[in-house]
């Protein structure tokens, strides 16, 4: 590979089959996420007064609204005109279709579900999931890469890549994304180590995720607007400003008294379902491939013939533009 002037893009992102499905880098790092996050709230789990069957029930909360957030987001603001017209195919995620703001929303809203069920302070436990959704945008923007989808604009910058279906060479825009999304890991860890107030630190996450995408986006091409811009960089600017908003308002140290006291578990726990549940859905992520809902057989089926023989990827009559 020349990793000296523009790279051409030849990665292969499947990585193999599995019941007559594709399973896809980008699917696999939403595995890789989820499993991570599931063993840092393991370690902060005292601290947040979680049993282990909480842990889990937590990740799983976080994990579903993740994907629907993410499907849901896609469905409606990027690719509606599409689906509408196909409608049976929104739950086909097999067939491609996330999006990034859509992830966060998601989770947030699982996480939103669980505490309110659980009766605890959600912008408390919010603040301690805020790092590993860092890592896990972190891996899905390198898996968007591997997949070979979201190009950015045409430029002859020495590190441009030349991606597939896309004519020139251009910013790989995901993988500015994902190394911003790594660097603000030791950013919230030092922040989450000043014992702020709840909501905080996730502020500072919303603030420093949404803000730092606008420059980065300004090198992507959007095939949709919302409100007159862009339609990432509309979701960009209201998440960031919610993030100031609630920056503004929490960043203040806790007093000095514990304000929290970790729950006792008394009951033992049956750790069975919730365990296999975790376990099947994050052998099931890897069938996600990258980005827009695609004519699969098309762009991958010179590499996997067998693409073109199946029911479970039709060639659709029509397709969102790249």
């Amino acid at each position: 590979m020349n990793w000296i002037g523009p790279y051409i893009h030849r990665i292969d992102p499947v990585l193999g089959t599995a019941g007559g499905l594709y399973l896809w880098w980008y699917g696999a790092s939403f595995s890789l996420g989820f499993l991570n996050a599931h063993l840092y709230i393991r370690r902060k789990r005292r601290a947040l007064g979680l049993s282990l069957g909480a842990v889990y029930t937590l990740s799983l909360f976080l994990a579903i609204g993740v994907l629907l957030g993410g499907r849901t987001v896609e469905v409606l603001f990027y690719e509606w005109p599409f689906y509408s017209a196909h409608p049976h195919l929104i739950p086909a995620v097999w067939l491609g279709g996330m999006a990034t703001h859509g992830l966060l929303f998601g989770g947030l809203a699982g996480v939103w579900l669980f505490c309110r069920r659980r009766r605890l302070s959600f912008l408390r436990v919010t603040d301690v999931l805020a790092i590993p959704a860092a890592f896990i945008l972190a891996m899905g923007r390198i898996g968007n890469f591997i997949d070979g989808q979201i190009v950015g604009r045409v430029t002859d910058a020495w590190w441009a890549v030349r991606f597939p279906d896309a004519e020139g060479f251009r910013h790989p825009v995901v993988l500015y994304d994902g190394l911003k999304n790594l660097l603000l890991i030791p950013v919230l860890l030092r922040a989450s180590a000043r014992r702020l107030r709840p909501g905080a630190v996730t502020g500072l996450f919303l603030l420093l995720y949404a803000g730092l995408r606008v420059p980065i986006d300004v090198f992507r091409e959007y095939p949709t607007t919302l409100l007159g811009l862009a339609t990432g960089q509309s979701l960009n600017l209201l998440m960031a400003t919610g993030g100031l908003i609630l920056l503004i308002l929490r960043w203040r140290r806790e007093p000095e008294a514990p304000p929290f006291t970790p729950g006792i578990v008394v009951r033992p726990e049956r750790l069975v379902a919730r365990p296999l549940l975790f376990a099947l859905l994050i052998a099931l992520a890897p069938i996600i491939p990258s980005d827009w809902t695609q004519d699969i057989p098309a762009r991958y089926g010179k590499r996997h013939p067998g693409m073109k023989h199946s029911a479970l990827y039709p060639v659709l009559d029509t397709a969102p533009p790249d």
